[in-house]
Parts: C-alpha cells; sequence; structure tokens
C-alpha cells in the first residue's frame, strides 16, 4: 500500500480572518441578545413596582379626599359652630382651593 500524503488545507490571506470574525459573531449574537432580555425583564419589573407604588398612593389620595369633603361638609361645620357658640352666616365664609392657597408664615405675622 502506497502512503499517502498528508495535504495540508491553505487558507487565503483573508479567509482565516473571516473565520475567527464568523466565530464571533456566532457567540456574540446569542450572548447580546440574553443580555438584552434579562435587561427588559428588569425594567420590567421594576415598571410593575412603580405602578404598584403609584395605585396605592391614588389609593391614599382618594381617602384622604374623602375625609376632607367629609370635614368640610355644611353639617360638621354647624355641629362645630355650634359646640362653639358660633353663629352661621353664609356671607362670611370663603371656600379656600388648597392646591393654590399657600399662606407665608411671615404674611400672617404681619412681618
Amino acid at each position: 500500500m502506497p502512503k499517502r500524503k498528508k495535504t495540508r488545507l491553505k487558507f487565503l490571506k483573508g479567509e482565516k480572518f473571516m473565520y475567527v470574525i464568523l466565530l464571533l459573531l456566532l457567540l456574540a449574537i446569542p450572548t447580546v441578545n440574553v443580555f438584552s432580555k434579562a435587561l427588559l425583564s428588569e425594567t420590567n419589573i421594576k415598571n410593575e413596582k412603580i405602578k404598584s407604588k403609584i395605585e396605592k398612593q391614588e389609593d391614599i389620595n382618594e381617602s384622604l379626599e374623602m375625609q376632607i369633603n367629609e370635614l368640610v361638609s355644611m353639617e360638621n361645620i354647624q355641629k362645630i359652630a355650634d359646640e362653639y357658640g358660633l353663629s352661621y352666616i353664609s356671607g362670611n365664609i370663603v371656600k379656600v382651593d388648597g392646591q393654590n392657597s399657600e399662606i407665608n408664615d411671615t404674611e400672617e405675622l404681619g412681618e
């Protein structure tokens, strides 16, 4: 039997470089894909936590608005006025909007 000569594959100049780049891309694409999905998942979890906090705060705000409405009801005002021996004169009552009615302490003291 004649011995076969081992022939070595010869790569062209840029062929080896192209194979290395291809191998790196085949490894990098799935890694980047997994990383981006993990980041997206983390962001969604944070988003849900913030939505939950917002819903809780809205419930608290609604409850406080109900308490305010109970306190400013005419029956409650009349009851408190009767307790302190005051009379109800509708012309003397001024309704103050709580959103734009900041009172400066120095204005109250006359400074």
